[in-house]
């Protein structure tokens, strides 16, 4: 489980003394156990790996927007600890779909949905999500589906 793989390695990254590695971890597995109580499962029992990506996913999301606040902000250096805690995070999600493939996938649903212009965008948009079930990033799906409107 993907739980535990990140427990095992929480353990090697304290040992080797990776404290940027060791604090996002136990900000994760601390995100699991939120996780759990908000569902109402005792934080005890094992997060289930679609929860576990879920939960990961916010906390990439989460530190996407927060380097976009930072470098606004012009702390450059608060964005790039933001950068490398997004990497570990990265590291635990699957391979994402080129845009390549989004485009294919869009493009087929479009016209399988009869998707003409931007009134239905809401209904195209959910369509191509659902078919790609977390295979691509929500944010390149948005600018694929509006670049085929």
């Amino acid at each position: 489980m993907l739980s535990e793989k990140i427990r095992e390695e929480l353990v090697a990254s304290m040992r080797a003394k990776d404290a940027l590695k060791t604090n996002t971890l136990r900000g994760l597995l601390a995100a699991f156990t939120n996780e759990l109580v908000a569902k109402g499962i005792k934080p005890q029992e094992a997060i289930s790996d679609e929860d576990a990506l879920a939960v990961i996913k916010r906390g990439v999301k989460q530190r996407r927007d927060s380097i976009e606040q930072f470098r606004s902000g012009k702390r450059e250096d608060l964005a790039q600890k933001e950068e490398a805690e997004m990497k570990i995070l990265e590291s635990y999600l699957p391979v994402q779909m080129p845009r390549e493939q989004i485009e294919a996938v869009a493009r087929q649903l479009k016209e399988k949905l009869g998707v003409t212009d931007k009134s239905k965008m809401g209904v195209f948009m959910g369509t191509v999500m659902k078919e790609l079930k977390g295979q691509a990033d929500g944010a390149v799906v948005k600018e694929v589906v509006e670049s085929l409107l």
